[in-house]
């Protein structure tokens, strides 16, 4: 409390203080005036103060004084206390407006440091929170905002690198700039692989913000998990036996099913395989390993290339994210692949990560066998 409250508490005081004083004397005087006005009131009166002197045995009741001054000295005291701690509450609010003005001007970081009790300590605790989950809903306006941002450069970036290439040889096609059609098609080439290297980014770019919609369908049936991964581990023999690699499937059990969408699933499962390949260095191994444990089914991708640093391990599933800094579209794809990978993990209830060590380079997914339909909670989360 300031001296400035003191000072108002101590004039409420003295203010009560004679205003009741005048309210007891008026009392009395009017009391008085009726009790005379009345005689047999005043009979009454003097009979019950007699039957108090003989039940309780004492002369305290000869007098009036002896009743009404310590009842009016206890009333007075009630209302005193009642009106001091009311005008204390009031400046206590007081307070709590001022800091609740100085927040709301921008200081975000402030909270009401008071440790009150009762109402207003309650009051305190809502404000708090109340500003608590303000200040977490503005910081993720400005996550969002900034990944928007992100997103729009990385797209840009990742566009304009083929699409000037494209308008660059197309340039020098319709000027004539060619010496033979031996350069003609080496231009109308290249500019056909940077169309379909934009052709991807685009089809990457609307499948990651297709997962990524609160509510997208999943069509779920019910399947073999190995004989998937088999089939799959089959398609990639050809492609795998070039580089020198051997692609196996390990599995505890000859089957297991699982509900999921298969079409989605197997999304997942070419992008892991294909960046193993690729990304894979000095790989001569991919295992593709397959486990029950309880209600999930387990499934490792992992490949005995280069160890994956450790500041990038952190960020892979991070949209647009490449090991390799250059973001070259000859070495590196869209960079939306995991992402997208780690969004179709999710609404299948599942979750995706990655190790990496002198060994192998693992992509660990956990899905759920039975497949539950997400709460609306759960798909804003």
């Amino acid at each position: 409390m300031t001296s400035k409250e003191i000072s108002e508490l101590f004039a409420e005081a003295i203010v009560t203080i004679v205003l009741l004083i005048l309210l007891n004397i008026a009392i009395i005087v009017i009391f008085s005036s009726i009790v005379n006005h009345f005689p047999s009131l005043n009979d009454a009166i003097f009979e019950t103060r007699n039957s108090f002197v003989r039940n309780f045995d004492s002369t305290i009741f000869l007098s009036g004084r002896n009743l009404v001054i310590p009842l009016f000295i206890i009333l007075d005291t009630l209302i005193l206390y009642w009106r001091l701690i009311r005008r204390y509450r009031q400046m206590q609010l007081r307070h709590i407006i001022t800091e609740l003005h100085y927040i709301a001007s921008g200081n975000y970081d402030h909270r009401i440091p008071f440790e009150l009790s009762g109402d207003l300590s309650r009051i305190v605790t809502s404000i708090n929170g109340l500003v608590d989950s303000t200040v977490a809903a503005i910081e993720e306006e400005r996550r969002i905002e900034q990944s928007k941002d992100e997103l729009i450069t990385n797209v840009s970036h990742d566009i304009r690198t083929p699409l000037t290439s494209i308008i660059g040889y197309l340039g020098l096609i319709e000027d004539r700039q060619y010496r033979s059609e031996e350069d003609l098609l080496k231009y109308t080439h290249t500019a056909y692989v940077k169309a379909k290297q934009m052709t991807s980014l685009v089809e990457d770019l609307f499948e990651y913000t297709k997962v990524r919609q609160p509510g997208v369908p999943i069509h779920t049936m019910n399947f073999d998990m190995v004989q998937l991964l088999e089939q799959l581990a089959i398609e990639f023999e050809l492609e795998a036996s070039r580089k020198g690699i051997d692609i196996q499937v390990v599995t505890s059990a000859p089957q297991l099913l699982m509900d999921g969408d298969t079409d989605k699933l197997v999304r997942v499962f070419n992008n892991l395989i294909t960046n193993a390949l690729k990304y894979g260095k000095g790989a001569t191994l991919i295992l593709i390993e397959i486990e029950k444990v309880g209600t999930e089914a387990i499934i490792r991708v992992k490949n005995n290339g280069k160890m994956i640093p450790k500041h990038s391990l952190d960020s892979l599933f991070n949209r647009f994210y490449r090991v390799e800094e250059s973001r070259s579209q000859e070495t590196g794809g869209t960079g939306l692949g995991l992402a997208i990978s780690q969004s179709i993990i999710a609404l299948h209830g599942g979750y995706i990560y990655a190790q990496s060590n002198q060994d192998w380079t693992s992509f660990i997914i956990h899905l759920p066998l039975s497949h539950v339909k997400r709460t609306k909670k759960s798909e804003n989360s």
